[in-house]
């Protein structure tokens, strides 16, 4: 979900300043909250917890250049079950640092663009997870259709967001066009394995679940009483 270098360039970067002040913004404002549900503890442990996974997906998984971009396993939807959406959203914005100023510094001045893309998303995932799950129902309990309809949902996003910014960037034309139907199609494909990811990390869940709230997960994963 990388965009390279030079697909917005000049003036146009203006734009990518305030999506992901717009987005950074939000995440603050939801990691606050987070603090007065669990504390601080608990956020900076789940927020490195997460922030390690998706590093580790940026830099140790596979991942190929596509089309306009670069095809990973985000697994952002893993993080956000596990961990909730502010220390996701943490993990993913500080996973992205941390690759582009010891890794890749070739990507830190898309930093905004690219950070907009998973943050703008992780929101979108949070307001769905909403509509899909029903407020009863813990995250260690929902269905493979439920988890598709959310795999769907973060996929998509990110997808929706690498367009708009290629189309942004280098216009309509037909190159780009096919560069975008390419990544799209490529990171779609995606949808088929992230599933049976989170359906075995929570099946790990479910199998040493004590039914108390735990300091490094979401209260929502087993929807835990009170310690």
């Amino acid at each position: 979900m990388h965009i390279e270098a030079g697909v917005v360039s000049g003036a146009k970067m203006l734009l990518s300043y305030g999506t992901a002040a717009g987005v950074l913004g939000a995440t603050a404002k939801l990691a606050i909250e987070n603090i007065k549900q669990y504390g601080v503890i608990s956020l900076v442990l789940k927020s490195i917890i997460a922030t390690i996974i998706v590093f580790c997906c940026f830099e140790v998984l596979p991942h190929y250049p596509i089309g306009i971009s670069e095809v990973h396993l985000i697994l952002g939807t893993t993080i956000f079950l596990v961990f909730g959406i502010a220390p996701a959203a943490i993990g993913l914005a500080t996973g992205l640092l941390v690759q582009g100023l010891f890794f890749a510094q070739f990507d830190l001045p898309q930093y905004g663009i690219n950070v907009t893309t998973l943050l703008a998303s992780m929101l979108v995932l949070h307001y769905a997870a909403k509509k899909i799950i029903p407020q009863n129902i813990a995250y260690k309990d929902i269905s493979y259709t439920q988890m598709l309809k959310m795999s769907i949902v973060w996929e998509g996003s990110i997808v929706s967001w690498v367009a708009f910014w290629a189309l942004y960037g280098q216009g309509f034309g037909a190159e780009n066009l096919h560069e975008i139907w390419t990544f799209g199609v490529a990171y779609m494909s995606v949808v088929i394995l992230e599933p049976l990811v989170d359906l075995a990390v929570l099946a790990g869940v479910k199998a040493f679940n004590s039914g108390k709230c735990n300091i490094f997960f979401d209260k929502r994963l087993n929807n835990c009483k009170a310690i």
